[in-house]
């Protein structure tokens, strides 16, 4: 059994992730003017429509391209040899500082705790027939699985096949796809709970929800 106590300590110790902001293409980069230690955020707006706070621009042939912050944060390192360079793409232009929500931290700690189903293939998945009027009724938790239990249908470059689900038996706990988006292989489709542990993933979900402090 995973330990959820040591686990949620280590992140504790270490509640933030470093990104590292890389040139999509070549071309001359221009920085926003942005120093270290000031503060980003990330797309806003119902459907995340507004853009990040804009960290740089690259031109390349007379045409520019802004980068903006893809999460909030606080900008841990600029790489300012780099103003009005030509770089490649994939260089290293920028690193925030990314400090976790009470999601990230339950994201983390559950794909740990769970077993997790990963698509074997790029493709676009959806629940079979049975499962999905389940889960569109009751939610994901009312479906119990069992190995070899045709559980998806797989569509890919327009043909579609079951696929079986292949591990212990349990409760469909989290659904890490969404409807009509591919999914790149070896992503994870489901997290699968045992019958019996339930019950302490709740615990771990109530536990983070009420002692994780965000940081703005």
């Amino acid at each position: 059994m995973l330990d959820i106590t040591k686990l949620l300590e280590e992140i504790k110790a270490s509640p933030y992730e470093e990104l590292v902001i890389t040139a999509p293409h070549t071309g001359v980069v221009s920085f926003a003017g942005l120093e270290e230690g000031a503060r980003v955020i990330g797309p806003t707006g119902m459907w995340k429509e507004i853009p990040g706070t804009r960290l740089a621009t690259i031109e390349r042939e007379h045409n520019k391209k802004t980068i903006v912050a893809t999460e909030k944060g606080i900008v841990s390192k600029v790489y300012r040899e780099l103003e009005g360079a030509f770089v490649e793409a994939g260089t290293p232009l920028m690193q925030l500082r990314h400090y976790l929500s009470k999601d990230e931290v339950l994201g983390i700690i559950l794909k740990k705790a769970l077993f997790l189903f990963n698509a074997p293939e790029r493709a676009k998945y959806y629940f079979a027939p049975d499962a999905d009027k389940k889960i569109k009724a009751s939610g994901p938790k009312a479906v119990t699985v069992h190995d070899g239990q045709e559980l998806f249908i797989m569509s890919r470059m327009k043909r579609e096949a079951s696929l079986s689900y292949s591990g212990p038996e349990g409760v469909i706990y989290a659904v890490y796809f969404q409807h009509n988006e591919n999914v790149d292989a070896g992503a994870p489709l489901i997290g699968v709970c045992p019958p019996d542990q339930v019950g302490l993933i709740e615990d771990v979900v109530i536990r983070v929800q009420t002692e994780w402090v965000e940081q703005d």
